[in-house]
């Protein structure tokens, strides 16, 4: 199956682009009608409704999916502040890692230095 993606708002469109150019199914909040505005609640009905995992930053996401399972599969991005390139970097280097620890994990850290499984 393959992966498909909802990228939330505060992390960059061209995110969204690398994930497309890498054979990803991708959206990013901006392409959605109410953009950087949509809520957590939008986001995680798309992500229920189209089997999305949500990256995002938030960690209101975290909670929830730890809580209420929702979002079901979460990528949760916790580098801080860096540029896009290095974002992009972090994703060139691990996306393969992030789809195949989907296959055993819902909720997946990725950082600056290392990408972990949550149970």
């Amino acid at each position: 199956m393959q992966m498909k993606f909802i990228v939330d708002a505060q992390l960059p469109y061209v995110l969204n682009e690398f994930l497309k150019e890498s054979g990803v199914d991708a959206i990013h909040t901006d392409n959605l009608t109410n953009k950087e505005r949509t809520t957590d609640t939008e986001i995680r009905k798309i992500a229920h409704e189209q089997n999305r995992i949500v990256i995002s930053k938030d960690g209101d996401f975290v909670s929830s999916h730890l809580l209420q399972k929702s979002p079901e599969k979460l990528l949760w991005i916790t580098t801080g502040n860096i540029r896009n390139k290095e974002l992009l970097d972090l994703f060139r280097k691990n996306i393969n890692t992030v789809i195949k620890l989907f296959d055993t994990y819902d909720l997946i850290e990725m950082n600056n230095t290392e990408i972990k499984g949550h149970e």
